[in-house]
């Protein structure tokens, strides 16, 4: 059904992107006539790319787990007040995300800062590629702004971090396809009886995708040898999936332990300019309350072009200030 889904959404794009792609030729046949439809070819344009680009961002989500929900951490740095309500300004900017993306959120931890902010909180983020979309997230977030928490009215830099692990199943089911399965028999050796020994009763079964390879000789019958070894094989398939599992969390913990203040994916200046930058692609936004109240998806579809491509937004040099 997921899978089916899935399809049936690509097909309802294809044809919206046709029918939008049809009412651009009609205008321009109406403006060759002389009508004044300026304004609507560019509302049209605006529309059709902003399809576009949403369609590209799916399709250069690749990653095994890109397509699961996510959980999200957010932490703040040191710096007291200052920081813990950065921290907090990220958590509602993420929030208003989900919600523009039409995503359900549950705040599942949230510890007060004090007087202001959060000292950390944590989010559920429901829906479909919500982890492999927030992987442009990770990292440290650096906000530059006239504190409002200083009486002398200066200028304070913040930092926040942002970790996202994707949501797993439960349960591991473990499927093995016939084609995957190589089956040899072979006469079992050593005490059994004649029966035994005479006859090709004994099973080896590899796993060709793995190479996990399980046998069985106790029994006098090939039918119960085979049932035993896919046993046997089902329980080694589980470990090594829960090894995978295993290794995977430690990669995304190493990476959340490189984490530190001094290397921020993105800055938001709002003093003396006001001006929100991501140090990898290169993007610049100088809209800054759009971005802070949700919409962040041209940063994310620049990450994973950047990701996939190595392009970046633009040349220009990062002179934010420090």
């Amino acid at each position: 059904m997921q899978d089916r889904k899935k399809l049936e959404q690509a097909l309802q794009n294809d044809a919206r992107i046709a029918a939008m792609t049809s009412d651009v030729e009609t205008l321009f046949e109406l403006g060759s006539e002389g009508e004044d439809v300026t304004r609507d070819i560019e509302r049209e344009l605006k529309s059709l790319s902003e399809r576009l680009s949403t369609m590209e961002t799916t399709m250069l989500l690749s990653g095994e787990h890109d397509a699961r929900s996510a959980i999200m951490t957010i932490h703040p740095g040191a710096g007291g007040t200052e920081s813990q309500d950065w921290a907090e300004m990220l958590l509602r900017m993420y929030l208003r995300w989900a919600e523009r993306m039409g995503f359900e959120s549950v705040i599942t931890d949230r510890l007060e800062g004090e007087g202001a902010g959060i000292k950390s909180a944590t989010l559920e983020i429901n829906g479909d590629n919500v982890f492999g979309l927030l992987q442009s997230e990770v990292g440290v977030h650096r906000l530059v702004r006239i504190s409002p928490f200083d009486a002398n009215a200066r200028r304070h830099t913040s930092f926040a971090s942002v970790f996202v692990i994707p949501q797993v199943d439960d349960e591991i089911k473990i499927e093995i396809k016939p084609e995957d399965l190589r089956v040899d028999t072979f006469r079992a050796s050593g005490a059994g009886g004649q029966h035994v020994n005479r006859t090709d009763s004994a099973i080896r079964m590899t796993h060709l995708p793995t190479g996990i390879v399980v046998q069985c000789q106790n029994e006098r019958s090939q039918h119960k040898n085979r049932a035993s070894a896919l046993k046997q094989l089902r329980a080694r398939l589980f470990e090594h999936e829960m090894r995978k599992r295993r290794e995977e969390e430690k990669k995304l913990e190493d990476s959340k332990l490189e984490i530190n203040f001094g290397s921020q994916i993105r800055s938001y200046v709002l003093a003396p300019y006001r001006m929100i930058k991501d140090h990898r692609t290169k993007l610049a936004v100088g809209d800054v309350d759009r971005v802070l109240d949700g919409d962040i998806e041209e940063f994310m579809h620049a990450y994973l072009v950047w990701r996939k491509t190595g392009k970046i937004a633009g040349d220009a040099k990062d002179d934010l200030p420090e």
